[in-house]
């Protein structure tokens, strides 16, 4: 069980998943700014032409407001705290995001420096005929130079 643990953990965090994974996060935002953009501009001008109803805080100053009940009035009117809202939202996203990962990528480097550190060497390479030998070797079992002390 620790082992398909250890495997999951390998494949969540491939860089091409958590890629992935956070271009759908962002798409999202980014997709709730566009709806907002649409529903809080773009729709109230078109419906100030056409009457239909979308909710909104500012009076178009070329629609005349006069015997419109209160209801179709805000569907002609514009709605930038919606929109303001969403591009916050997205800012809060992607900082968010933006801290999770480069944690992650902290957290994935120690883990490498650590392999690195205990990695002890215990061969070198022949001066002369370049053959990797042992460490402690005083003379090289390839091509028998003599080894300097270093």
């Amino acid at each position: 069980m620790k082992k398909f643990f250890e495997e999951f953990k390998k494949f969540a965090l491939k860089g091409n998943v958590m890629d992935m994974a956070i271009g759908v996060i962002i798409g999202a935002a980014f997709g709730a700014i566009v709806t907002s953009l649409t529903d809080s501009f773009i729709n109230p001008l078109i419906n100030s032409i056409g009457g239909a109803e979308v909710a909104g805080t500012i009076k178009l100053p070329w629609v005349d407001y006069t015997g419109l009940d209160a209801e179709a009035a805000t569907a002609l009117s514009l709605n930038y705290g919606a929109f303001i809202t969403a591009i916050i939202n997205f800012v809060i996203i992607a900082l968010i995001l933006f801290i999770m990962i480069k944690a992650m990528n902290k957290l994935m480097s120690i883990g490498k420096k650590k392999k690195e550190e205990e990695e002890v060497v215990t061969t070198k390479i022949c001066p002369f005929c370049k053959s990797e030998i042992a460490i402690d070797a005083t003379r090289c079992p390839h091509c028998t130079s003599n080894l300097e002390e270093e």
